[in-house]
């Protein structure tokens, strides 16, 4: 059979090589366009009508107290700010360079201009009532989105960014575009999982599908925070497409992760996808850790608190966190330190900064009776993140703090000293105004907001800065698409009332992308 096929294949062969070479390209390309039309067939098969959950809440939200509905204006007006010059100067890029007044690109969007801003930003300009801007932006989506570029990006960031901004987008608007978009990409992203375990790679190349894992993580490892922050997203997928796949690939994670042993109850913050082991023993509700857990409070959330599966391994996860990383410094001031081989890093990330919302949102339906626990820890967690900033020059939190000696909630590292528009502080003072309605979290909100608006705007949009201990800081010339996603969405709903969106209805992605609850 091998030598019949062999004969064969050279048969063809000099068949081939007797046609010209104008005959030999026209047949190339009629195989090609053939492909591509097979291609399209596939890629647009109709998706099934699904009932919209009931939505509620998506606009309004305008507070009667004139001076909270000037503030609300004032974040508005920021977010205008930042997105006519993004749209003056970086249209279709992913990001842009205020400073430079040109478009930026990190490498988790791979080399392709994937207009990242655009995705991250329409949701928040629908709920500030943007509409021409969300209108420009749902075009360059429709004409320009295209995820059949040869570029290798973040399975994590393009899930969280994209995927969850597409979903939001077409929640609150209606418009199918949206879903169809975040189906298309979706597709994409699928690839990633082909692994001995099927815990994906950390990148995937869009076009051919190939994964691989960051070469700084432990061992090829993937990252704790990255796998486990796709759950909203691709529950939302198999609702709006009756595809089970997606709701698939994110239970064979849960279920892989709920057999393993786990060193003190926690989780480490790195898992081999070839082996199935942990990489390094270290742990953390920052970087590489934080959205896991957030992930697994509103996976329960989101299901209208069905999955209770979900919920005890929160709670689970919660409980171990609490005995071993959280302390009390000796200033009093209650934080949040990361497992290191072993010992306890007396040191707290901005991005952990999250976590003092997320006891919130979680306190309600908490074990034992302990909603009044986790909410006070919430409110712990708010006022050293809220230090953080006070003890700065520019009244703007570092990258990361520390809890050594005399020194408390203080950078100590040049490298740790940079703040680039992040949003997590902001967030859990949100959460916290939610459930609570303590003015001081409209207070500090309105600071940090004063802050960025006095030291890290520009005529060209706003930017990062290097140093918040320094009176003349800086830049570091770049408007990061989670400022308008995360940063500005959570200040407007800060002043605004609890009706926009209210928390009973919507659970945010970890972009603070809004999906509904699905009863």
């Amino acid at each position: 059979k091998i030598r019949a096929d062999h004969e064969k294949a050279l048969e063809e062969a000099k068949e081939k090589l007797k046609k010209s070479r104008d005959e030999i390209q026209a047949e190339i390309q009629t195989e090609k366009n053939k492909v591509v039309q097979e291609l399209k067939k596939k890629d647009s098969k109709p998706l099934p009508p699904v009932p919209l959950p009931n939505l509620i809440g998506i606009n309004s939200g305008e507070p009667a107290d004139p001076d909270i509905r000037e503030k609300r204006n004032k974040i508005k007006e920021m977010m205008k700010h930042a997105w006519d010059n993004y749209r003056q100067y970086g249209w279709g890029h992913n990001e842009l360079k205020p400073i430079a007044r040109k478009g930026h690109s990190t490498n988790i969007f791979g080399n392709s201009q994937m207009g990242a801003t655009i995705v991250d930003a329409l949701d928040t300009l629908y709920i500030m009532g943007l509409h021409d801007e969300f209108r420009e932006g749902q075009e360059w989506i429709d004409k320009n989105l295209d995820f059949s570029v040869n570029s290798e990006v973040s399975v994590f960031e393009v899930n969280i960014r994209f995927i969850g901004g597409l979903l939001a987008a077409y929640y609150l608007s209606g418009q199918e575009v949206f879903k169809i978009k975040a189906v298309q990409l979706a597709g994409k992203l699928l690839p990633a999982f082909n692994t001995p375990t099927g815990i994906p790679w950390a990148m995937v190349n869009l076009k051919s599908g190939v994964g691989r894992n960051w070469g700084w993580a432990s061992a090829g490892s993937s990252i704790l925070a990255e796998f486990g922050t796709l759950h909203m997203e691709f529950v939302h997928l198999s609702y709006l497409t009756g595809d089970p796949v997606y709701y698939n690939k994110v239970m064979h994670i849960r279920k892989l992760l709920q057999k393993m042993d786990r060193p003190n109850g926690l989780y480490p913050n790195y898992l081999n996808p070839r082996t199935g082991r942990w990489g390094q023993h270290h742990t953390s509700v920052g970087g590489l850790g934080d959205s896991f857990y957030e992930y697994l409070l509103k996976a329960w959330l989101m299901s209208d608190k069905m999955d209770t599966e979900a919920r005890k391994m929160y709670d689970d996860a919660i409980e171990a966190i609490e005995k071993h990383l959280i302390r009390k410094s000796n200033g009093g001031l209650t934080f949040i330190g990361e497992w290191k081989n072993g010992h306890l890093e007396r040191k707290m990330g901005h991005l952990t900064c999250f976590a003092g919302g997320m006891f919130a949102l979680g306190a309600d339906g908490s074990r034992d009776d302990k909603a009044g626990h986790y909410l006070q820890l919430g409110a712990e967690i708010a006022h050293t993140c809220h230090e953080s900033y006070d003890r700065t020059t520019l009244k703007l939190g570092p990258e990361a703090f520390k809890f050594d000696g005399g020194v408390e909630a203080v950078a100590v590292r040049q490298n740790e000293k940079y703040y680039i528009l992040r949003p997590e502080v902001i967030e859990t003072y949100w959460y916290m105004w939610r459930f609570t309605h303590d003015p001081k979290y409209r207070q500090w909100g309105w600071e940090a907001t004063q802050a960025i608006d006095k030291y890290c705007r520009v005529s060209g949009g706003f930017s990062g800065v290097k140093d918040v201990y320094s009176s003349s800081p800086t830049y570091d010339d770049v408007q990061q698409s989670f400022f308008l996603a995360e940063t500005l969405k959570y200040l407007y709903l800060l002043f605004s009332n609890d009706d926009l969106l209210p928390l009973d209805n919507w659970v945010f992605n970890t972009e603070a992308h809004p999906l509904p609850v699905l009863h």
